[in-house]
């Protein structure tokens, strides 16, 4: 993997340092004094001083927030990204890169958009392996390159971006842009490019089953390689050369070139580097002994293990779709209940007291019924997506497997289920309280346009987002809401066009005091909607049938509850839509400006400046399959993990040893996790406590915060979210 280049725009710093010498002299103290605060953080950076760097960088990133100056801020997030990714905590870093290049796209300095987009790009290619994110921001780099017709980074990104696309095989795809590297690559003395490119030619010649150009360039990088000790770069070219010779059968070179690989890997990762930085967990297997290359027993034995692994797949599988077919089951046996005691209603005013007391007592029930059910289901697909997880994490060879594929999209498929289903019960029983705190517009659509771009690009679409510059950057409202209305109607839009266009627009309506109407519409250019499915497509469960007969599976909740929170915010929705011509919806929300408080906010916005520590972390849960999962994300993120079944264990267990963390489950036998907590506290313990559990989180808060409790964590959830919440939870006790 090439070098990526961390150190955030020295050059560009100076220039932009100094420009601007007609505004006022405060103005430019403040940018020479963040452009101080940015030149050391990055020194640092080179130095290996990350905690040091991490201080520095948010200083500069404090003080361009609040004077506003949205270049500084996206170099400031870069430098934050990059200890971030020196330290191999690949998620955290890609969440700065990608809060870097919003800020970035707030101005006009294209360089910096250049560098953050090649940085993300490598995350994607090199880390996630996520091949075509990886193309994607690569060629918005390049694209950027060639506007500031800047050679050096248009050849650089030219390399990431050919091998990005020979990882994904397309190796035609990549040839034009390895055939530019070589034609410019003759005026530029970087020995790291050249060992690369040969290496790429040795790749494309290998898939091109010509072993003797094949041969030339591999051999050709070793020896750049190794005149000019670039160790990363010839690790590489040993790897690829090594597959090229067992493609070729010359297993005996093979396991040569391999082992020179393994030697070489081991300098590389006893280097100073990385014994600065500290990091946990980096081991490189060898070779137990050396073993005879067998055709027929290799594929003896992959037959066995794919027939071993259909097993287990067919297995989970089966357990998916019989718990899928409970619940439709249960939820129907409900509404034949909700039927029955709406019949007696009508046919008896005589008994319309009583009547009425059922009909109260059945929605408590009912109430209770979902949170029982989503509690029920939640639990055991906590254990099946982390288990599907599990499977592709230590069988890489799976990754692309359709019944793995298939198991993990009906898994989130009935988790999304279960999840709208109480959405829209808690809507209708009005259980929902919006929640009133500063959010930016433009933020929260640049990341629904984030989130979805992997929809946008598997149905060749273009997301296109306009934002009105009169919207003040700041005002008060439910952030949460408002991105879950925009996600659900744009990934419909999506769903419903290939090769169009989707836009995304945001515009200032109009003001009224301290109230700004802000109007929204979101357009596309697909099917559209005939005229008597229109008013039919906000109901609950329903699906209209298209004419092109494509796959548009979905539970039929989403717009029902997006019309429904639109009223929850005083809003209500518009639709124009013509077959075949595309759907444009349209709505418009009231929100409130408050200076005080948006100065508060900025004031108070804190950065995540903590590195990976080696966090001793108790799980007290009693459900096995859900200790393995949990106790496999914990493990894998490098942190120790103990593990008890009760609330009593943990209570022997916090004698005698002493950890950062606790996740406490509630549902437990013997004593639940409030009780535990309390006797906990009692004892004048306070370490941090997090319950995870597959309750709703408006449920247990209040009881939650009465015992004791730090925080909830609704399961399942996302890896990075865990580790986010056991960082800040640690932190905040320390």
């Amino acid at each position: 993997m090439p070098q990526i280049r961390l150190i955030s725009f020295i050059a560009i710093l100076f220039f932009f340092g100094h420009f601007g010498f007609s505004q006022e002299r405060t103005k430019k103290e403040i940018r020479k004094e963040i452009y101080d605060y940015i030149c050391e953080a990055d020194a640092l950076l080179n130095e290996l001083k990350f905690q040091e760097s991490l201080q520095i960088s948010q200083k500069a990133l404090n003080l361009a927030y609040k004077n506003k100056q949205y270049d500084y801020v996206a170099m400031s997030y870069n430098t934050i990204a990059g200890c971030h990714e020196e330290l191999l905590d690949v998620e955290k870093a890609l969440s700065y890169y990608e809060k870097a290049l919003a800020y970035a796209n707030k101005t006009s300095n294209d360089t910096i958009k250049d560098w953050i987009h090649n940085n993300i790009g490598n995350i994607y290619n090199f880390d996630l392996k996520d091949f075509d994110k990886g193309i994607y921001h690569y060629q918005k780099s390049l694209a950027f390159g060639k506007k500031i017709q800047d050679t050096s980074e248009i050849i650089f990104t030219e390399l990431n971006l050919t091998w990005a696309y020979f990882n994904k095989n397309e190796f035609k795809s990549g040839l034009p842009h390895l055939k530019y590297i070589e034609k410019n690559l003759v005026n530029h003395e970087d020995i790291e490019s050249q060992v690369i490119m040969n290496n790429l030619f040795g790749m494309y010649y290998s898939s091109q089953k010509d072993e003797k150009l094949a041969d030339f360039h591999f051999n050709k990088a070793i020896q750049i390689g190794l005149k000019y000790n670039q160790d990363m770069a010839l690790s590489d070219v040993y790897e690829e050369y090594a597959k090229h010779l067992y493609q070729i059968k010359n297993f005996k070179e093979a396991y040569i070139i391999k082992e020179k690989n393994e030697k070489l890997k081991e300098v590389i990762h006893n280097q100073e580097k990385v014994k600065s930085a500290q990091i946990a967990g980096i081991q490189i297997e060898l070779e137990d002994s050396r073993r005879e290359i067998n055709e027929i027993e290799l594929e003896r034995y992959a037959q066995e293990k794919t027939l071993r692994y259909s097993k287990i797949i067919v297995v989970l599988f089966l357990a998916v779709v019989i718990v899928l077919l409970l619940l439709l089951y249960t939820f129907y046996k409900n509404n034949l209940f909700r039927k029955k005691v709406n019949q007696q209603l009508v046919e008896s005013n005589a008994e319309l007291k009583i009547a009425k007391d059922k009909a109260e007592e059945s929605s408590i029930l009912k109430s209770q019924f979902i949170s029982t059910v989503t509690h029920e289901l939640r639990t055991p697909l906590y254990g099946v997506i982390g288990i599907t997880d599990l499977i592709l994490d230590e069988h890489r060879e799976l990754e692309n497997s359709p019944h793995i594929n298939s198991l993990k999209f009906s898994a989130k498929y009935l988790l999304s289920l279960v999840n709208d289903l109480l959405q829209i019960h808690k809507i209708e029983d009005r259980k929902i309280v919006l929640d009133e705190t500063p959010l930016n517009v433009s933020d929260e659509i640049e990341k629904v346009n984030q989130a979805l771009q992997f929809i946008a690009i598997k149905n060749q679409n273009k997301i296109t987002v306009e934002i009105d510059p009169n919207i003040p950057e700041y005002l008060i409202g439910d952030r949460l809401r408002l991105s879950q209305i925009l996600v659900n109607l744009t990934s419909n839009a999506l769903k419903f066009t290939q090769n169009g266009e989707i836009k995304l627009i945001a515009k200032l309506e109009r003001k009224d005091r301290n109230v700004n109407f802000i109007t929204f519409e979101i357009s596309d250019n697909g099917v559209g909607i005939a005229t008597e499915n229109q008013n039919k497509i906000f109901e609950k469960f329903v699906q209209i049938d298209r004419k092109e007969g494509g796959d548009y599976q979905g539970t039929g909740l989403g717009l029902s509850i997006v019309k429904k929170l639109l009223e929850l915010l005083g809003s209500e929705i518009h639709l124009e839509s013509r077959e075949n011509f595309g759907t444009t919806i349209t709505f418009t929300i009231p929100f409130e400006y408050n200076e005080e408080t948006t100065k508060k906010y900025i004031e108070n916005i804190d950065v995540d400046t903590t590195s990976a520590s080696n966090y001793n972390i108790l799980v007290v849960e009693d459900n096995k399959i859900n200790q393995l999962v949990t106790r496999k994300i914990i493990e894998k993120h490098n942190f120790k993990c103990a593990v008890v079944d009760d609330g009593y264990t943990a209570l022997e267990i916090l004698k005698t040893e002493t950890f950062d963390l606790i996740l406490m489950d509630i549902n437990m036998p013997l004593i639940n996790g409030f009780e535990t907590t309390r006797m906990i506290r009692e004892k004048g313990i306070t370490v941090p406590i997090v319950a995870l559990t597959a309750f709703d989180k408006d449920e247990i808060s209040d009881e939650a915060k009465l015992s004791g409790m730090n925080d909830v964590l609704i399961k399942p959830f996302e890896p990075v979210l865990l580790f986010q919440v056991i960082s800040a939870q640690i932190a905040k006790s320390k």
